[in-house]
């Protein structure tokens, strides 16, 4: 099997159902298998799984192991030559892995490939492609130097900003919402170190890559949607465990000493002081008008009483949605792109391009009841039931 895809759950059963939606019509030209492992959901996610989509793979946890043994789980059953380790709150493109599997086929020498990440209101997730995080660089990330001095060599590897955006190469650590590497490299290091819970793993899963002498890539040519705010809320009980997993790294892979430990303490008590306000975002105002982008006319006529809201049907043509945005381009208005007419990559295409903070976006997937979106990347996201 050439392909195994390791989904980690945990209470977010809507943009999990979304997100295997996905991955399926990802994999129908490959040899590959879906893997979900459901860390004891309270949400009725493992009983979405069993009628909606009975031939995945599902490994039901009785309790919550985190997200390092989640996914360690999860590659022990798997059979793929390759594993991609895969965020529930996450849409791939069509040919999300089978360009990424052909880039893959063409290194040597290769430890972990990451993609370019796009959160719900189609801004560059920077985390996408980041250097190690040394107490230097770790300075340069927690006092803002990197955007004091943007092309500074010197302050700018925190987000390892000498590629670009849409630039592929070498980097030194990706982020665990998408993860490709090798299932043989992953069992060679013995996958995630569980004795991290969550939030330093993955940092810590590339570093030891690194240490085997293989290369880390960044890779621009295909985009995921991630929502990045829906895994995890970020309260209090998430700022005590970011703290305990940036000492964690820390301790594990850096001599120790007073100066170290008194900074690393100094800069993630800033840090979690930054997120926990981050957290506190206001909400987006209410939209206008909604846009409707589908072929649906009768869905299109029962949405203003769903939403409560004006409704534009905007009639699905390929390549019209991008022309149309002038119309609107500007004032509040949601955009709801239906999967039954727009593929994921074109779903993925129109938010990242339309971009815009007076825009906001939803998908309404394929067969199913609800349309979904995030309107900040630091909030949980939104669930409309279409009745």
């Amino acid at each position: 099997m050439q392909l195994s895809v390791i989904i980690l759950n945990y209470n977010v059963r809507y943009f999990l159902e979304q997100c295997v939606l996905s991955v399926q019509e990802a994999l129908t030209t490959l040899d590959a298998e879906i893997i979900v492992v459901d860390n004891d959901s309270s949400d009725e996610s493992c009983l979405m799984m069993k009628n909606k989509f009975p031939n995945v793979k599902l490994i039901e946890n009785k309790s919550n192991f985190g997200f390092p043994k989640g996914n360690n789980i999860g590659v022990e059953q798997a059979s793929g030559d390759y594993i991609c380790i895969l965020n529930p709150d996450t849409v791939v493109a069509e040919d999300t892995f089978i360009k990424i599997l052909a880039f893959a086929e063409r290194q040597t020498n290769l430890g972990i490939i990451g993609c370019k990440l796009i959160d719900g209101t189609g801004s560059f997730l920077p985390e996408s492609k980041r250097g190690i995080p040394t107490p230097w660089v770790a300075f340069t990330k927690v006092f803002g130097l990197y955007k004091v001095f943007p092309n500074c060599n010197l302050f700018n590897q925190y987000y390892a900003q000498h590629l670009g955006q849409e630039e592929t190469g070498k980097v030194e650590i990706l982020v665990g919402a998408f993860m490709l590497l090798k299932r043989d490299l992953y069992l060679e290091l013995e996958g995630f170190d569980e004795k991290c819970f969550m939030y330093a793993d993955d940092i810590d899963l590339s570093y030891r890559v690194l240490q085997k002498k293989k290369s880390n890539y960044y890779f621009h040519e295909t985009t995921v949607l991630h929502y990045k705010g829906e895994s995890t809320l970020k309260d209090e009980k998430y700022m005590k465990r970011f703290q305990e997993a940036m000492n964690f790294f820390y301790q594990k892979h850096f001599k120790k000493s007073w100066f170290f430990t008194f900074f690393i303490q100094i800069g993630i008590w800033f840090f979690s002081f930054v997120k926990m306000f981050q957290g506190k975002t206001k909400s987006k105002p209410r939209p206008e008008s909604v846009v409707f982008y589908s072929s649906n006319k009768i869905l299109s006529e029962k949405l203003p009483l769903i939403l409560k809201n004006k409704v534009e049907f905007l009639e699905f043509k390929k390549e019209k949605m991008v022309n149309s945005s002038q119309v609107f381009k500007g004032k509040r208005v949601e955009i709801i792109l239906d999967n039954q007419y727009v593929s994921f990559k074109k779903c993925i295409k129109i938010i990242e391009t339309l971009k815009d903070k007076n825009i906001t976006f939803k998908i309404f997937p394929k067969n199913t009841n609800f349309i979904i979106g995030s309107n900040s990347r630091n909030d949980r996201g939104q669930i409309i039931k279409i009745e």
